[in-house]
């Protein structure tokens, strides 16, 4: 799959854990609502990407342009729930998967293995089904 370059509705399940939480935007990034979030290694918020010690947040509810600005400038709310992302067809998520951790692959994208060690982990498969890969993700 590709990472988003708009804003996306993506469903959200009940859950007992869900959260919105509002930090500072990465320096540089680009929040499209609907984006699997993470937490930089500064303690910011950026979209999800294919590199290893990010800490997923959940998902972006709001659309951020922080490419002029420094870490922090502009703050992006993110919330914490059971969430379904579009599933890798390269390195599907199986149902079989259901309770086991899955891989952010991009802002929009979950893959069932780390990328040979490539990948921070997205949250945990809570469902599977045609549309995609209903994560949990539980921060902080």
């Amino acid at each position: 799959m590709t990472a988003l370059a708009i804003d996306t509705d993506v469903p959200e399940k009940a859950s007992s854990f869900s959260m919105i939480s509002e930090y500072g935007a990465a320096a540089g990034a680009i929040c499209y609502q609907g984006a699997l979030m993470v937490v930089d290694a500064n303690g910011n918020f950026a979209p999800g990407t294919a590199v290893l010690g990010l800490v997923a947040a959940g998902r972006c509810g709001e659309f951020v342009d922080n490419t002029t600005g420094a870490a922090g400038d502009l703050n992006v709310r993110v919330k914490s729930g059971i969430f379904r992302f579009a599933n890798e067809t390269t390195d599907m998520v199986l149902a079989t998967q259901v309770g086991e951790d899955c891989f952010i692959f991009d802002d929009g994208t979950v893959s069932a293995t780390n990328g040979g060690a490539t990948q921070s982990i997205a949250g945990r498969v809570y469902e599977v089904d045609a549309d995609g890969v209903w994560v949990a993700i539980s921060y902080p």
